[in-house]
């Protein structure tokens, strides 16, 4: 009887929020959509006419229900929903007038064009809401994307709705990626985190595609490529490195390593043009933007509606950082139909980091000891040169080991590991970031942080 009368007070609640929306919508609240998740709880989403503000329309929103419930709605902070272009705020309301039951929920609105705004309400039973909010939001998003179908509209299309996915899994278990019927997974170029996949009809989805790159302006990096214009470093990843300001222009960004990578597969430059670049948010750690526009491949098919998430990462103390992407593209010709379809591919995609890092330092592995053999080498060629023995050896040598060190020191950022001593420096160990700060904290007096000049060769690196 409990789950009974929960599910009748969020079903008149529900009944409230198309009342408030629909007050707020004038005469088109028959356009709203409903959906009754099976894990509970009830979602109402729609446009708000007469608003042409995020803020507006969660204002009038808000302002019905209190009219509607006689309690004012207390609300949370504002804040931007990962991977939309959408704010929400979370709140909770009384139906004083209604028995006294509390209902908690989470309003979101999107502003898609200057003159449409869209809104989204999630609410349950107070009790009830910290577990269902999660499979709500899911369920929402699977079919809302307010910010494709008022674009669609505004170039005289209709988007349809997104089409069934089926889950694909990589064989080494890192990531996983909605696909829909008639899509084959690229296998060659899938695994250790990325997904890339191609539609029938030109369709295509790369997820996770990531970057490596160095800022020219740490010190380390100056020198790595002052070595390079002196002629060293050959056959090693330096040569062909990226080297890029971290601040550059988040689209400049994302186009030069594209481009880049395409050189390198032996394709033509792609031809892109950006109808919008939307900022998604920036924090010390990472900054990123939505990209959308058309791109041309130059395979003979034509331009293709692109839908790109651009990501940036702060450097570590080498100068290294790393950026990564989310694109999707399809033929114009067939962008209105399969839009939304897009928009909820590139919504299903989950990587596991575990996996990621595992594979990661396998794949290192091989180069840095590359970058080994090229110091051993150099060294040889050193002791060989009685007249410059010991510049060589003091010099040479110990640029390459500094190399040596450095590299290490960035695959442990990579990797979230650190290197740690005992206090008394009799032992030296690499372990898990997490770890290291527990051994370290808990035990000050026992181990200690350890910096790459400090590292043990054939320990540490």
């Amino acid at each position: 009887m409990a789950i009974q009368n929960s599910r009748i007070l969020t079903t008149t609640f529900t009944a409230l929020v198309i009342w408030a929306l629909g007050s707020t919508l004038g005469a088109r609240a028959q356009g709203l959509q409903t959906i009754n998740p099976p894990e509970g709880g009830q979602i109402t989403y729609g446009q708000v006419n007469g608003e042409t503000t995020e803020a507006g329309a969660m204002g009038s929103i808000l302002r019905n229900l209190h009219s509607r419930l006689g309690d004012r709605p207390r609300v949370g902070k504002l804040f931007d929903v990962r991977g939309t272009e959408s704010v929400a705020v979370f709140f909770t309301v009384t139906k004083k007038n209604q028995g006294g039951a509390q209902i908690s929920g989470m309003l979101i609105a999107a502003k898609a064009t200057t003159d449409h705004v869209e809104a989204a309400l999630l609410t349950d039973d107070s009790a009830r809401f910290s577990k269902s909010i999660g499979p709500m939001t899911k369920a929402l998003f699977k079919v809302w994307h307010p910010m494709d179908s008022a674009r669609a509209a505004a170039r005289g299309g209709v988007s349809a709705p997104a089409g069934k996915l089926h889950t694909v899994v990589l064989q080494d278990r890192s990531a996983s990626l909605g696909l829909p019927e008639g899509w084959n997974l690229v296998q060659k170029m899938s695994g250790g985190g990325t997904m890339v996949a191609m539609g029938p009809n030109g369709e295509s989805a790369e997820m996770g595609i990531t970057w490596l790159a160095s800022d020219p302006r740490n010190p380390m990096v100056q020198r790595t490529m002052q070595t390079l214009r002196n002629g060293g470093l050959r056959n090693t990843s330096y040569a062909t490195a990226t080297y890029m300001r971290v601040d550059t222009e988040l689209s400049k960004s994302f186009e030069y390593q594209i481009q880049k990578t395409r050189k390198q597969a032996g394709l033509q430059p792609a031809e892109y043009r950006f109808a919008t670049v939307t900022p998604m948010g920036e924090s010390a750690a990472a900054k990123c933007a939505r990209f959308e526009g058309t791109v041309d491949f130059k395979d003979g098919k034509g331009q293709r509606e692109m839908n790109t998430l651009y990501c940036v990462y702060a450097p570590n103390s080498s100068g290294g950082w790393l950026s990564n992407a989310y694109m999707t593209s399809v033929p114009m010709a067939l962008a209105p139909k399969e839009r939304a379809t897009l928009g909820a591919v590139m919504q299903s995609f989950q990587v596991d980091m575990a996996v990621v890092n595992r594979e990661a330092h396998q794949i290192a592995q091989p180069e840095i000891d590359k970058i080994h053999e090229i110091g051993r080498r150099a060294a040889i060629q050193a002791q060989s040169a009685h007249e410059q023995e010991a510049i060589q050896s003091s010099s040479v040598y110990q640029h390459w080991d500094s190399i040596d060190r450095r590299s290490q020191e960035f695959e442990n950022y990579q990797l979230d590991n650190a290197v740690i001593s005992t206090t008394d420096h009799s032992a030296h160990g690499t372990v898990s970031a997490d770890d290291a700060a527990y051994l370290v904290q808990k035990y000050p007096d026992k181990y200690e942080y350890v910096s790459a000049p400090d590292y043990w060769k054939g320990i540490d690196y």
